[in-house]
């Protein structure tokens, strides 16, 4: 479970993440994260979380949002709600690094699924975009089917494909989740101010002495 201060990194999809309010700190209700993305990153594809809540704060940069089909540029001090359920996607929309507060409820499965993801794409183990091959997403799906999905393919062919495609993957040695990357300490851990619950306030961080 994550603290407050802890840094993970997607080399891959130019993610850096620092944790404000980590799952150990909420008892797994709440995650709160100060996401930097460089310039041409973004999040790993369009999906829906069916029981988790997300807001995002723009802080700093131009940041593009897809939710429910409609497309945006957030500007800095904009908030955006995603209710559980709904499509959304976002990514580096300018020229420079992008900071973002995420604040995710509830987060102890939602970080399960991230470190995951962020650990096969440090081992080098996805595309260019972030996302696992065909046999590691079918299995992956499989285990985080609660947390989220992709909308693409339709969700139906997703379930009969990976069904069938994760049964394989098991006999390959794949797995849906993996200890490794859940017991995988942080790149590096940095002092943050007291998460105030206002996303505009007290986002500055400094190295950890």
């Amino acid at each position: 479970m994550s603290r407050a201060g802890d840094v993970i990194e997607n080399p891959v999809t130019g993610e850096r993440i620092v944790v404000r309010v980590g799952t150990e700190d909420s008892g797994g209700g709440l995650l709160v994260v100060d996401g930097y993305i460089q310039p041409g990153g973004a999040v790993t594809g369009e999906h829906v979380h069916p029981a988790i809540e997300e807001s995002f704060t723009v802080v700093s940069g131009r940041v593009g949002f897809r939710i429910n089909g409609r497309e945006s540029i957030a500007q800095p001090g904009q908030r955006l709600h995603v209710p559980a359920g709904t499509a959304h996607d976002w990514w580096n929309a300018g020229k420079e690094e992008a900071h973002v507060v995420a604040e995710i409820s509830p987060g102890e499965r939602f970080e399960q699924m991230a470190h995951n993801l962020f650990g096969l794409a440090q081992d080098g183990k996805t595309d260019s975009k972030g996302m696992p091959n065909l046999l590691q997403a079918a299995i992956f799906a499989r285990e985080f089917s609660d947390v989220l999905y992709f909308t693409r393919p339709p969700l139906i062919v997703q379930r009969l494909l990976f069904g069938a495609l994760a049964a394989i993957a098991r006999s390959l040695g794949y797995r849906g989740s993996y200890p490794e990357y859940l017991e995988r300490g942080p790149s590096e851990r940095v002092e943050v101010e007291p998460w105030t619950g206002s996303p505009n306030v007290g986002v500055g961080q400094r190295a950890a002495g």
